[in-house]
Parts: structure tokens; sequence; C-alpha cells
């Protein structure tokens, strides 16, 4: 999966793909930021990048956009199966033990099998045991000159001191929700309005979206909008009182509290909506563009 196929954060792909193609990649790297935005997608494409078969050596000369995708060495990273990409992961307690760093080191030791540079990538960098961490720490001050680490993680603060300072930190932000919502339907085969209804209420991270269900989210989402519309078409008290019992009840396959979290939720995304239309600021930041004729028509006239 090269850069061009992961949504959002493209100044960081620019970024990584110019450093590659001068030859200026920091060897100790920290991809942070929330979970489900694509930090761990990136790391791959990082390693694409340094092995791709279509793409020259390291050089001033040939500046480097992205990794083809294609070639034997792309195709066998993005599966992981490339003897020089090596994926470190919590095992079943779910942490990092000491063991798992030290053969990620040793192998380091040695020139790249296959390809032109070795990429360690540790996914739940967090996870990482205290002894594990304390290993990493002379190899990633001064790692073998064929050798790049990549520590993923959403919570770069749980990581010794030490060890950060000893790498670059590149920051992730959230998804836009149209770009939630892109990913979910390109990638998930999830329905247009099932999409925009998850990523409105995923706080921008597909992690969250896939891991909630839409159903509950397009639920929530239908709540919300009949509580709004009855309170607007409506100047009787006792109405609109009858209009908020919309929030009320189980969805579901989900508890009572849960349902209400979940649509107490929705209702406050869509009221920022109609503040954004109401201010006529920035319509980017719509977390329900799908849904802006319905909220144009909620706005006082």
């Amino acid at each position: 999966m090269p850069f061009n196929a992961i949504t959002g954060h493209s100044h960081i792909h620019e970024l990584l793909a110019r450093a590659a193609s001068r030859g200026s990649l920091p060897p100790s790297l920290i991809f942070a930021g929330p979970d489900g935005v694509g930090k761990f997608k990136t790391a791959i494409a990082l390693a694409q990048v340094l092995n791709c078969l279509a793409l020259p050596p390291a050089s001033l000369a040939a500046p480097v956009t992205d990794a083809c995708g294609v070639c034997t060495s792309c195709r066998r990273i993005e599966r992981g199966v490339h003897a020089d990409v090596l994926v470190v992961t919590p095992g079943d307690t779910g942490a990092i033990k000491l063991e798992q760093v030290r053969e990620a080191i040793d192998r380091t030791a040695y020139r790249p099998f296959e390809g032109r540079r070795r990429v360690v990538i540790i996914d739940g960098a967090d996870a990482l045991a205290a002894p594990a961490q304390d290993a990493l720490l002379k190899t990633l001050e001064e790692p073998p000159p064929a050798s790049v680490f990549v520590l993923v993680t959403s919570r770069p603060d749980v990581l010794l001191p030490t060890v950060r300072s000893r790498c670059q930190r590149l920051r992730f932000g959230r998804l836009a929700p149209a770009e939630v919502a892109a990913v979910l339907i390109a990638d998930h085969d999830v329905a247009e309005a099932d999409a925009f209804a998850a990523a409105s209420l995923s706080d921008g991270s597909v992690g969250a979206a896939l891991e909630e269900g839409s159903e509950g989210f397009v639920d929530a989402r239908a709540a919300a909008v009949g509580l709004l519309q009855a309170v607007a078409g409506s100047a009787d008290p006792r109405r609109r009182l009858q209009g908020s019992k919309a929030l009320g009840g189980a969805a579901r396959g989900s508890s009572e509290r849960e349902a209400l979290s979940r649509r107490l939720h929705a209702l406050s995304s869509i009221l920022r909506d109609l503040g954004v239309l109401l201010s006529r600021a920035d319509d980017h930041s719509l977390a329900n563009a799908d849904l802006r004729p319905l909220l144009e028509g909620l706005l006082p006239s």
C-alpha cells in the first residue's frame, strides 16, 4: 500500500518521501497519533519506498514521490513476507517482550537480504515492556547503517523519555469525517449512508468507526435528527417534549445507556454543524456533510 493509497496525512507522506529521496531519513522514528488513522499503513508505505524495485537508490538527482506498489518487493512488503521488513506486535499477554526486541535487533546486525534497507516496525510501541525499551536504546541511538526503526503508537508518552529523545516524532492528526467515510466505502464495502453516519461520530478514526459498527451510528443519528426536527417544527412545549423522547430507549444490540450516550454524541455533532452553517464558517469541517440540506432546513430563517 503506497502513500497514494492512504487517506489523509499527505504532508507527512511528502516529508517522508522527500527524506527518503535525499537519503536524509532519520533512522529512528516515532509515528504518534490516535488509533485507526493510518499510522501503521504509513510505516508499511515507507518500507515500500525504501525498497521499491522501480525506484532508484536515494539520490538528490532522483526525487522520490512514492513506491510503485506493484513490483515484487512492494507486494511482498504489503503481504508481510519481505525478508527485510520486520513487524513487531504485542503478544498474547498484550506486551512486547524483551525477546522480541532482541530478535529484531539481531536481524538488523546483518546486511539486507533482498532489499536496500531493513525496516523494523514496532506496532503498538507503547506496549513495549521496560526491559525491551532499555534494550532498544543503544540501537535507536546508533542504528546499523542500512536499518530504519519505526515505533507506531497512540500513546507516545508511555515510552521512556530516553527512547523518545532518540527518535524523530511525526504527529498524525485525526481524519476528517469525509475521509473516514471514503475509507469505509472504498476499503470496507460500507454503504454510503452508513459510512457517513459512522464517520460523523468516529472522532476521526476509521478504527473507531469499524469497532462500533455502522448500524449503531445510523440509529443514533436518526434519533438526533428526529429530535431536532420535532423541536424546530413546533413551538408547543408539549410537542417538543414528546419529540425529545426520540433519544430514549435502547438501540438494537446495545444497552440503554450505550444507546443514549451514542445518541447524545450524535446530537452534539449535529448541533456543532448547525453552528458552523449559522456562522458561515468553513463547511469542510462539517461532520455530517451528507445531511447539509436537512441541516440548512433547521436553521432559523
